[in-house]
C-alpha cells in the first residue's frame, strides 16, 4: 500500500495529466498470488462514497510480490478476467504453452462437408491477408490428411492473435531494492 501511494504522489508531482486529477489514495488491496492488486481512487470519493466523485476508467495497480515492481493492469476491456496470463506472459516472460490449432479441424470439416472453396473461404475470413495461394496450400494439404506447411499454420496464428492484441500491461517502478 504504502508503496502505490508513494508512486501516486510522484505521478502526481511528475506526469500533466495525473496533476489534472483530484487527491488520490489507496481505496482496497486485494492479496493475489502474483502480488498484491491495490485499487486507488479519488479521495473525495473514498470519504463520501458520492459516485459523482469517483474516477473511472483505470485499473487497478500490481504489486509483484517477487520484487516489488508496481505495474498498471488494465481492467477496462477485459473486466477481471485473462489479466494474470496477460502479465506472466508480458512482464515475467512466461509463454503458455501452444494451444492446438482448431482451424485445420474447421478446414478439414469443411473440405469434407461443403468441399475446398467453402474451406478456402473460410480460411480466409480467419486470416485475411493469407494470399489465394497459400490458402490453396493449406487446404489441399488438410485435404490430403496431412498438415498444413508450419509457415501457412504461423501465418493463421499470427493474424489471429494480431487481431485481439490484449491491452498491455505498463511497468510504473521496481523492482524495489
Amino acid at each position: 500500500m504504502e508503496l502505490v501511494e508513494v508512486l501516486l504522489s510522484r505521478q502526481r508531482q511528475e506526469s500533466l495529466w495525473m496533476a489534472q486529477l483530484p487527491e488520490l489514495a489507496v481505496l482496497l488491496v486485494e492479496e493475489h498470488v502474483l502480488g498484491w492488486l491495490v485499487f486507488w481512487q479519488s479521495v473525495e470519493y473514498i470519504r463520501s462514497r458520492d459516485i459523482h466523485q469517483m474516477l473511472l476508467g483505470h485499473g487497478p495497480y500490481l504489486v509483484d510480490r517477487q520484487d516489488g515492481s508496481i505495474h498498471h493492469v488494465p481492467f477496462g476491456t477485459y473486466g477481471r478476467e485473462g489479466w494474470e496470463e496477460l502479465y506472466l506472459q508480458q512482464v515475467r516472460g512466461v509463454r503458455p504453452p501452444e494451444p492446438p490449432e482448431p482451424l485445420i479441424t474447421t478446414v478439414r470439416t469443411l473440405v469434407r462437408s461443403d468441399g475446398m472453396m467453402a474451406a478456402m473461404r473460410h480460411l480466409r475470413k480467419r486470416a485475411p491477408l493469407m494470399r489465394l495461394q497459400q490458402a490453396k496450400a493449406y487446404v489441399m494439404a488438410v485435404r490430403e490428411g496431412n498438415e498444413p506447411p508450419e509457415e501457412l499454420v504461423d501465418l493463421t496464428l499470427r493474424q489471429e492473435q494480431e487481431m485481439h492484441l490484449p491491452l498491455s500491461i505498463e511497468t510504473l517502478a521496481g523492482p524495489v531494492q
